[in-house]
């Protein structure tokens, strides 16, 4: 046995994440209790100071009470006064091991804790996961300013589309380096993944293009279409990515921001292997923590489950290699998801 698979038997195994079941099940929580932390990332080029946000696998001290009300992190946002919990503990002390990387990117006027149903449920299947606020949120110089011109909002939109890959690269050498985190951990270099919704998943989308490090990518209701609607973030996309980074679409059928043809194009333009899974009754809010219930949608548990679910299964295939979720995603994704009543159309590649 060499070195490197030495270490990665210290690693969590996935086969065991299903309540000791020894059946992948993507859809239920993992084995590993929930820690986060916050940090700072000072990123001297721009002189900008990042809050970033990371969760992790926690130690075994710490079981149950991720999920325990009285005991899990909460937090506010600045938009909101109302406290948010998030399933996770604050500071709770890791579980020694390496693990894959995942990197979140936020939508355009959120923030960084915009998904955390989606992070703590990836950190329990043993994936440190990480996200910052991005620079449009937190450089003065960038954010809206009253009574700006239509060639000051042109300019400011630009500067918004010209940061978003440099603050993810900027995150993942901090991460990397190890000047961000915590010495007990390991992350994978050759295991990295992004996700990310709307004008993240646009980032997530352009991140391949410069930087060969992303090996696999998840785009939650991307923007990035050749045309896109009105008052919608004009960012665009190549695809020239130079290698295969397999790509998972989770897109909404009733999209009225991002509408699903906008989707499709993009799903048609993937240099990759690639699928994309639409989940019906859905609009472009159902991919963060606070989803509204609509007449007619689906809600927000049947959201939830379809986004972190797939998102980890493809994670799995891809950054682990694991067999079961390559199975999942060769067998019948649309009745393995109705069983669990939620009603979806699964586009391959």
């Amino acid at each position: 046995m060499t070195d490197e698979n030495v270490k990665r038997t210290q690693e969590y195994s996935p086969k065991k994440a299903a309540h000791g079941t020894g059946e992948y099940d993507p859809f239920v929580r993992g084995r590993f209790p929930v820690g986060v932390r916050t940090t700072q990332g000072l990123d001297t080029v721009r002189d900008r100071q990042f809050p970033c946000e990371i969760w992790y696998p926690a130690a075994a001290q710490h079981a149950g009470q991720d999920i325990a009300s009285g005991i899990q992190d909460f937090f506010t946002v600045p938009s909101h006064d109302t406290p948010h919990g998030q399933m996770a503990v604050r500071n709770a002390t890791v579980q020694p091991g390496i693990y894959p990387l995942i990197l979140f990117s936020h939508s355009s006027g959120d923030g960084r804790r915009q998904s955390t149903f989606l992070c703590t449920h990836l950190s329990s299947h043993g994936y440190v996961v990480a996200a910052l606020d991005h620079s449009e949120v937190i450089a003065p110089e960038l954010r809206r300013s009253e009574g700006e011109t239509v060639e000051q909002k042109t300019a400011r939109v630009q500067a918004w589309i010209a940061n978003r890959v440099p603050d993810i690269r900027f995150l993942l050498d901090q991460l990397l380096q190890g000047t961000a985190w915590d010495a007990e951990v390991n992350l994978d270099p050759a295991r990295i993944g992004i996700v990310g919704h709307s004008f993240g998943g646009w980032t997530a989308l352009a991140v391949p293009e410069v930087d060969g490090r992303i090996r696999a990518v998840v785009a939650l209701a991307p923007g990035g279409s050749s045309q896109p609607p009105p008052n919608i973030i004009p960012a665009t996309l190549t695809f020239t990515w130079g290698r295969d980074v397999p790509t998972l679409y989770l897109v909404a059928e009733d999209d009225t921001a991002l509408p699903l043809a906008g989707m499709h194009e993009l799903f048609e333009r993937t240099r990759a292997t690639v699928h994309m899974v639409i989940l019906r009754r859905a609009d472009h809010g159902h991919f963060g923590d606070a989803v509204e219930q609509q007449a007619g949608l689906c809600s927000r548990e049947q959201a939830h489950l379809f986004v972190r679910g797939l998102t980890l299964c493809h994670m799995d295939a891809i950054l682990r290699r694991q067999e079961a979720a390559q199975r999942f995603w060769a067998g019948d994704v649309e009745a393995e998801l109705a069983v669990r009543g939620v009603d979806v159309m699964v586009l391959g590649p």
